[in-house]
């Protein structure tokens, strides 16, 4: 075999290795992490991030509640009355006379109504009291008339029982703690009505401080998601007291035709409790029910249901679709749910804020990539387009 034999296999073979692929890396880190088990861990791990700092943000509110729920509660309102202090300012009185003046009215329409609830309270407690008694006196003629043997001696054991609690150490201590409570009330009264004012003097100058890290598109979006949560919070606060105003009215008129006492306590009770949604007109039942079983008896008892029932289904089918329209478009298992994570976490003040701050979320992520364009998760697939045409509903928004 001569020289250029040999030199053209050699040449053959190099090309011949030039064709073959090169060898793959041996599996690393990128690889391990690049197959389907791979992906899902990743998700899993960023998943779990995301919990964390929800969780930690929780705490965080959950131990901060003194400075969190006056700022929450001053967003509210300030939301809620802010058209008062535009008004003040276009009739050409000073932003700081317009706020103080704003202030001034709503801390006074607060203080006349607890004053009247307390006056309406001192006047009739005697006769309430006195009707308990003869109730009681009644429960207990129907006690001893049940099948099942009942003393008077097991009933005057349960009330020594009953005393005996209220003169125990778990009584003081008790007392001691609502005692830090009214404290902790009043230092949080106090934080909110001051960052009120200033969330009605300087609202939109705060907001566009907070938004100066932003600009282009992100700062349009910022400035689309404070006028849409100024604007639900407030509808849905005007509009719940409006609804509220009728419910107490009509439900104070037909506890005055029944002769109920205490009717202006409990319709003020009426008025508060319509700023939870959903269980809120059922407790504001129950416990006027219970009052004119107390003071009067069964049938009026039952009577006072009935009115509370036949105002609630007004409420919902005419009232409520008129005066609130499409401020509140959250669907009931939503609503629920932020009504229990709201009591979970904050109590009743929990309970009264969770369902406006789920509605004010909600309307950000509808303005989140224009004013009548979603965030792209939150925008309706075609077919769902598709079946509200057919049927003549608007499709979810």
């Amino acid at each position: 075999m001569g020289l250029g034999t040999r030199r053209a296999k050699v040449r053959e073979s190099q090309r011949a290795d030039d064709r073959q692929p090169a060898p793959s890396p041996p599996p690393g880190v990128s690889a391990l992490w690049a197959d389907g088990v791979g992906r899902a861990g990743t998700r899993s791990v960023q998943v779990l991030a995301i919990v964390a700092l929800g969780a930690v943000a929780v705490f965080a509110v959950t131990r901060l509640t003194l400075i969190v729920i006056p700022v929450l509660l001053a967003l509210v309102l300030a939301a809620a009355i802010s058209p008062l202090v535009s008004l003040l300012r276009r009739k050409g009185v000073p932003s700081f006379l317009a706020t103080v003046l704003s202030l001034v009215a709503l801390v006074a329409l607060l203080a006349g109504v607890v004053w009247l609830v307390a006056a309406a309270v001192v006047n009739q407690w005697s006769r309430l009291s006195d009707q308990a008694i003869e109730g009681f006196d009644e429960l207990q003629a129907f006690v001893q008339d049940l099948p099942f043997q009942i003393t008077d001696e097991q009933i005057q054991s349960v009330r020594d029982s009953l005393v005996g609690l209220l003169q125990s150490d778990a009584v003081g201590a008790g007392a001691i703690a609502g005692v830090s409570q009214t404290v902790d009330f009043v230092a949080g009264f106090l934080v909110m009505i001051v960052v009120l004012f200033f969330f009605l003097k300087d609202g939109p100058q705060i907001w566009e401080f907070l938004l100066r890290p932003f600009d282009g598109p992100r700062y349009e979006r910022g400035r689309r998601i404070g006028d849409a949560t100024v604007t639900t919070l407030g509808g849905y606060v005007r509009g719940t007291a409006i609804v509220a105003a009728v419910d107490a009215v009509a439900i104070g008129i037909g506890l005055a035709i029944v002769g109920v006492p205490l009717v202006i306590p409990l319709a003020v009770l009426v008025f508060l409790l319509a700023f939870i949604p959903l269980v809120g007109a059922t407790l504001a039942g129950i416990l006027s029910a219970l009052v004119a079983l107390v003071a009067l008896g069964p049938l009026e008892a039952l009577i006072v249901v009935a009115i509370v029932v036949a105002v609630n289904q007004l409420e919902g089918d005419l009232l409520q679709p008129v005066v609130m329209g499409r401020t509140l478009r959250l669907h009931p298992l939503v609503i629920l749910v932020a009504l229990t994570a709201g009591t979970v976490l904050a109590g009743l003040t929990g309970a009264v804020l969770a369902v406006p701050v789920a509605a004010s979320i909600w309307r950000a992520i509808q303005v989140w990539d224009g004013e009548d364009l979603p965030a792209r998760f939150a925008r309706p697939k075609d077919r769902e387009v598709a079946d509200a045409a057919s049927t003549g509903h608007a499709p979810p928004r």
